[in-house]
């Protein structure tokens, strides 16, 4: 079974994520594939200091971010751009991870992507794990974790779908308000209902 994690920022995806591989679940993890495929020597990083110039990178030839989010913060046109170089590598970088562990012998595998729904991916997985909170709640912890203030906490919050509209698209939900072990309690027995435990 491949099962698709998401949730929003500050949401307590992450804690899922840890106690899935606690329990020994292989893990694609989306964000981790995002820093690989620019890392200094890939064909991802060759394509982008082609489009964004050699100031693009930095002295040790990584992706200058700063630089980068600079540029595509204030030209829609250069953001996809990049988004058009990046993307494609994450994606197959990750359906090339998924694989491997399937060939492998993996019975469920875990494709951990926060912008799930933003990017329209359900279709690679076949149950959808979202982790949610209030805004209440969220706001709160992200503020208190990235030391934001409300406006900017906001910000974030507002870029992606509403908690709402993933619960929707969701196989099963955790209810991440309360306590660490609520929340574990919640993922286990998620779990035991798909034969996964």
């Amino acid at each position: 079974m491949i099962i698709g994690l998401t949730g929003s920022i500050a949401s307590g995806k992450s804690t899922v994520a840890k106690q899935l591989k606690e329990y020994g679940l292989p893990i694609v993890d989306a964000d981790e594939i995002a820093r690989l495929v620019v890392e200094p020597g890939t064909p991802t990083l060759h394509k982008i200091a082609e489009v964004f110039g050699e100031e693009a990178l930095t002295q040790d030839g990584r992706m200058d971010r700063q630089k980068i989010g600079s540029i595509i913060f204030h030209d829609e046109e250069k953001r996809k751009a990049l988004n058009s170089i990046i993307h494609p590598a994450i994606r197959q970088e990750m359906l090339r991870q998924r694989d491997e562990y399937l060939d492998a012998g993996a019975k469920t595998v875990v494709m951990d992507i926060p912008l799930l729904f933003e990017s329209k991916l359900q279709h690679y997985v076949e149950k959808i794990l979202v982790v949610s909170v209030s805004e209440e709640t969220q706001l709160k912890r992200l503020m208190a974790r990235n030391g934001l203030s409300q406006e900017d906490a906001n910000a974030r919050i507002h870029s992606q779908l509403p908690m709402s509209v993933k619960e929707q698209g969701a196989d099963a939900v955790i209810d991440n308000n309360g306590t660490i072990e609520e929340t574990l309690q919640q993922l286990e027995n998620i779990l035991r209902g798909w034969n996964v435990l």
